[in-house]
């Protein structure tokens, strides 16, 4: 089968498809023929190993798995003898970042992972979209136990992670501040945020609201510049690790003191994490953006163009034609 490869840690360059056995399914497993998958930040923190903690899962001196794609959508084409929840041919989606293998034209995943059957009527480019950046901003929202009525500020509302906590956020019933750029207000409008502040043309810290939550899912702001807009208790979280890993401290030192708070929650999802949101894209309560597409061939280019940091909501990669 087809697939991207990666040997060792670096730059785009390094993913490279080549030609390698197809994976089959164990007795718990299913196989599942990738139509569509995405590129992401989570896939390029992977293959660069910029932040070298990441090695404790990917393996220190070189990748453990070599084919990348966390997210994938597809057609299960096998199914291993114990397996009772699926069948040959359901159309399946869902999120691997452990042994990953999206970016390939074939997968095997264990059938009480974090994988469901696709929602009704959803292209397999949107269901492979569903699940990275909305499975992040749950964890998120989770952790900072989001009451109805709350105000929250989104900061960076039109990348994959930001553009879900809006629509989830809405869900739960908070009132939603985002933050974007020019060309997008109106778009983060449409996912129902209350108020959009434009930072090409505004600064976000001069708003006169009071956060009871800040999410920063792009991780270019800061505990100390977000503080200020924070309510008694507060609660500030970034998906990035902060200027000099500043928010690992914060979070280690801030939960013992009362007042406004950072949490660095550790990512996770479940089979019924995934379940929860094919239910709310049925609803049409959650739908995933989609910024552009590529092929296999053009890995490097989707590499190159996610870690510009510009991209609005998802990169699909396009397994099959």
């Amino acid at each position: 089968m087809r697939a991207i490869v990666y040997s060792k840690y670096g730059p785009p360059e390094v993913a490279k498809l080549a030609e390698v056995p197809k994976p089959l399914p164990k007795d718990y497993e299913v196989l599942v023929k990738v139509y569509s998958s995405t590129v992401n930040r989570t896939d390029s923190g992977f293959r660069s190993a910029e932040y070298f903690i990441s090695r404790f899962w990917t393996g220190f001196l070189k990748p453990k798995h070599q084919i990348l794609g966390c997210e994938f959508a597809g057609i299960i084409e096998e199914i291993g003898q114990s397996v009772k929840t699926f069948n040959k041919g359901d159309k399946v989606f869902g999120f691997n970042d452990k042994t990953c293998g999206g970016h390939g034209e074939y997968l095997t995943i264990a059938e009480t992972a974090a994988i469901t059957t696709m929602p009704t009527g959803c292209s397999f480019n949107e269901a492979a979209a569903i699940s990275e950046g909305a499975h992040y901003a749950l964890v998120d929202i989770r952790a900072a136990k989001v009451e109805r009525g709350q105000n929250v500020l989104v900061y960076g509302a039109t990348g994959a992670i930001g553009s879900a906590a809006v629509q989830l956020l809405k869900h739960f019933g908070a009132l939603v501040t985002a933050v974007c750029n020019t060309n997008n207000v109106e778009l983060i409008k449409s996912l129902g945020a209350d108020t959009v502040i434009d930072y090409q043309t505004q600064d976000f810290t001069k708003t006169e609201i009071k956060f009871e939550f800040i999410f920063d899912a792009v991780g270019k702001s800061s505990f100390r510049q977000c503080k200020p807009l924070l309510t008694e208790k507060g609660i500030y979280i970034s998906t990035e690790l902060g200027k000099n890993n500043e928010n690992i401290l914060f979070a280690l030192i801030t939960p013992f003191f009362r007042g406004k708070k950072l949490l660095f929650p550790i990512p996770s999802i479940t089979k019924q994490d995934v379940i929860f949101l094919k239910e709310l894209v049925q609803q049409g309560k959650y739908k995933p953006v989609i910024d552009r597409q590529y092929n296999l061939v053009q890995i490097v280019e989707a590499y190159k163009y996610v870690e510009l940091g510009q991209k609005t909501g998802n990169v699909v990669l396009k397994i099959v034609e």
